[in-house]
């Protein structure tokens, strides 16, 4: 099964149908995520005793967490007092019954259903230090306001550990967004599901824990979530494993399409990438007036001199023509690595898009070029990849950086499904979008990766396997996934920062070889180990 992602709702769904096609009750669901709470919370800090306890609990099932952790760590003799953010006649369901259970073993309760009962509470909290987090949950969807803001903001600027039950109080659940303030926890459990918002808020949760409570595989996989994380077991690396007979004409010849004046190290670096990753041939089609440098430059890329325009050098649809031939025999372009965006060369990209049937990666300037033109994927005969950084996003989609960087889930999953196309969306947990509307997120890659060429890395990445005869659908997931594990082995290697985008190609056989010994080895028996 996918390492599933699923959003609140399909979470509350979930729950629901555990509930009431499979018949464990809520009760037995609460009593399970309470339980194996307190279990991870007495792994993350030692000498328990010593700790005095504070567990903020609201009104709802994540307070009922709270209270069935209150009662466990009543028997280890904690000194603990839960903090209710309502009055307890006010509660419903299981967690007004677990607040009945630990009412009975006399645990101390201070209610807080106003602004000025949290004021008066404020010399107890500081008697406190150490906080269970049992708030809001995974339900908000507007701004923490009122008595919440306050605490939430108080317990930060204590400074004392927090430990989050399911997610941190005030970071979405779905986009992984602050509402306004958020607790900066320091460990957090989640149950039956990550969260979307535990990947992409992933700085607020600390250590993290997913919680096994019962919920059947078979209800998960009726409620199908749309999104997942990208995982070892997930991955395939088919393409590694080659025959004896191999040769390379059986191991793909993809066709790469870049370069202008000043910015010939784009196209140089995608060419490469494909050969490190494995492509068996690989033909750079660069302007004739270049092709000495990029001759000189790559020993086993060939080279195809095109015909430039007249005025101006550059590529446009002069080459067309020469373009259309060479595809012939390849099995995948990339197009777009320091090319340029002048008007001839937006002509001659949106002539491609619409007439060459083999399957094309988009990047940089080639995405450029099809700002406010992106209807034109309509009349596309094969897949097309774009891999937009949040900026070329911004231009494609005549948004603004600001408004794409607020919600890149919902505008990346927007464009993949109305334009039929795979949508890279880079960036901190890089977004790949599909045209049926499910999305992968993906985990590896580092700060260190903030530097030139790593996008015309990870374009020849993606058209080297895809031309080793992978699905550009699989192709994507493993290039995106391998991309960001080299870079994680190298900033490991090297330091955090200071490794470049040729250190990621040089690196890309020595991660593919870790990565089929030990990782997928790994997998075979869970979702594999990756070590940040």
């Amino acid at each position: 099964m996918k390492h599933y992602l699923v959003t609140a709702s399909e979470m509350q769904k979930i729950d629901q149908e555990t509930i009431e096609t499979f018949g464990l009750p809520g009760i037995v669901l609460m009593e399970n995520a309470g339980r194996s709470a307190v279990q991870y919370f007495l792994s993350q800090y030692s000498h328990i005793v010593q700790k005095r306890i504070g567990i903020l609990a609201g009104s709802g099932n994540n307070g009922g967490d709270g209270f069935v952790m209150a009662r466990y760590l009543n028997d280890t003799n904690a000194d603990l007092i839960v903090y209710l953010f309502t009055n307890h006649e006010k509660l419903k369901g299981d967690a007004r019954f677990n607040f009945n259970l630990m009412q009975q073993l006399n645990v101390p309760v201070v209610e807080i259903p106003d602004e000025s009962a949290l004021n008066a509470a404020i010399s107890s909290l500081e008697t406190r230090n150490i906080f269970i987090d049992a708030l809001l949950g995974t339900g908000l969807r507007s701004e923490v306001r009122g008595r919440y803001k306050k605490i939430i903001e108080w317990v930060n600027g204590s400074l004392h550990p927090v430990f989050a039950v399911d997610i941190p109080s005030g970071l979405h659940a779905d986009k992984g967004r602050v509402c306004g303030t958020c607790i900066r926890a320091d460990a957090t459990i989640t149950f039956g599901h990550q969260k979307i918002g535990h990947v992409i808020g992933e700085k607020y949760c600390g250590r993290f824990q997913l919680s096994d409570i019962g919920i059947p595989t078979h209800i998960t996989e009726s409620v199908s979530p749309s999104h997942y994380l990208l995982t070892p077991k997930n991955l395939s690396l088919d393409f590694y494993n080659r025959p004896s007979d191999a040769h390379k004409g059986t191991t793909g010849h993809i066709l790469v399409i870049g370069g202008s004046a000043g910015k010939t190290g784009a196209c140089a670096m995608t060419s490469q990438a494909a050969m490190r990753i494995g492509c068996g041939r690989v033909t750079l089609g660069i302007g004739r007036s270049l092709n000495a440098i990029l001759e000189n430059l790559l020993l086993e890329v060939m080279t195809l001199p095109l015909t430039e325009e007249y005025n101006n050098n550059v590529l446009g649809p002069f080459a067309y023509e020469q373009i259309l031939k060479a595809s012939k025999d390849k099995t995948c372009i990339a197009i777009g690595p320091g090319m340029g965006a002048e008007y001839n060369t937006k002509s001659l990209i949106q002539k491609m898009v619409q007439e060459i049937p083999i399957p094309m990666v988009m990047d940089a300037d080639a995405l450029n070029c099809l700002a406010g033109s992106t209807e034109i994927f309509h009349k596309a005969k094969a897949t097309h990849i774009l891999t937009p950084h949040p900026g070329e996003m911004a231009r494609l989609t005549g948004l603004s950086t600001r408004e794409i960087l607020s919600d890149r889930l919902t505008f990346a999953r927007f464009f993949a499904q109305s334009h039929k196309v795979i949508l890279i969306l880079k960036g901190d947990k890089t977004i790949i979008a599909f045209p049926d509307g499910h999305i992968a997120l993906n985990a590896t890659g580092n700060p260190g990766m903030a530097t030139g060429g790593m996008g015309d890395v990870l374009t020849g990445i993606i058209a080297g396997i895809i031309a080793q005869g992978m699905s550009p659908e699989k192709a994507v997931e493993t290039a995106v996934f391998i991309h960001g594990y080299a870079a994680d082995r190298l900033a490991r290697q090297m330091g955090h920062i200071g490794f470049v985008a040729s250190d990621v190609i040089n690196a890309l056989p020595s991660t593919l070889k870790f990565f089929s010994q030990t990782v997928m080895t790994d997998s075979s028996q869970g979702e594999g180990t990756i070590e940040k």
